[in-house]
């Protein structure tokens, strides 16, 4: 199930390889949505680090639920799992093929953490900042003094006059804009 209001985008799944890469294409087309190009790449390494974690050591199942929220400083994204136990970031030896996720997601984002989600489950989530919007220049007025109109848009000019007297330009030949 995907719901699109405004500013949340939720993804009901099955953390399966299959499902994680649909994923990342839903959220790569959320940010483009949201004009939030500049936090796909990061955003979508953290939810297939997230959703990675729910294949590979959620219990009792697999099913979880992605959310999106664009905030007016940064972008939430979260992972709900039925698995109540916290995850623990590891300290992964130079070796190590696996537990590397959790310390990668807090070192590319703003925040992240995990809490309990009452007695059947857990939240994992991290926030990215947004780009800061700049402004629209505003139109600058110019004071009137007392009943003053405002004066021409444009500054009418007179023709000029040709230097030598008598002088008639020649006319310049005619052209057709049709070829040939």
């Amino acid at each position: 199930m995907i719901s699109h209001p405004s500013r949340q985008c939720t993804v009901e799944l099955q953390a399966l390889p299959s499902r994680i890469g649909q994923v990342r294409r839903i959220v790569s087309a959320q940010l483009r949505y949201w004009h939030m190009d500049c936090l796909i790449d990061r955003a979508s390494l953290g939810v297939t680090e997230l959703l990675s974690n729910v294949h590979r050591h959620a219990r009792p199942d697999k099913t979880c639920t992605v959310e999106m929220e664009l905030l007016l400083d940064r972008l939430k994204v979260s992972v709900h799992d039925h698995d109540p136990r916290l995850p623990v970031v590891a300290d992964a030896g130079p070796l190590a093929t696996c537990g590397r996720g959790l310390a990668m997601v807090a070192a590319m984002s703003e925040s992240w953490g995990a809490l309990p989600d009452g007695d059947c489950g857990k939240v994992v989530w991290f926030t990215l900042p947004t780009p800061a919007v700049t402004a629209a220049p505003v139109p600058v007025r110019l004071p009137r003094l007392n009943g003053e109109r405002p004066g021409p848009r444009f500054t009418e000019v007179a023709p000029a006059e040709h230097a030598t007297e008598g002088h008639r330009p020649e006319p310049a030949p005619a052209r057709s804009a049709v070829p040939g």
